[in-house]
């Protein structure tokens, strides 16, 4: 059984920072793609950091451009989203997401709350 289990979120100041994990169990985790993706509340969920299977390659939106950094450690089976100079904007759930080809999988989700 695939689970994905994200951790990190919480409440924090504007220009604070946080780091998510998201934690695999039941994948082969080299062998995918992983993402972050975040939803607002009442709107769709947007992708936010890729980072290939290896880590070779990473890609962002432009929102997040600078401010946070994709990583994983394939040892682990964890993917890492490091989140500095938040702003409320930046207030959602955060889920990571396991792509392989077809195959898709995601996490339960994490809120993140910027807040003073």
């Amino acid at each position: 059984q695939v689970q994905l289990v994200e951790s990190g979120g919480g409440l924090v100041q504007p220009g604070g920072s946080l780091r998510l994990s998201c934690e695999d169990s039941g994948l082969t985790f080299s062998a995918y793609d992983m993402s972050w993706y975040r939803q607002h509340p009442g709107k769709e969920r947007e992708l936010v950091a890729t980072i290939t299977m290896a880590g070779g390659s990473t890609n962002y939106d432009d929102s997040v451009k600078g401010r946070f950094t994709i990583s994983r450690d394939n040892r682990k089976n964890t993917v890492y989203l490091q989140m500095n100079s938040l702003g409320p904007e930046d207030s959602a759930v955060y889920y990571c997401s396991a792509r392989r080809g077809s195959r898709n999988f995601w996490g339960q989700g994490t809120q993140v709350t910027v807040s003073s």
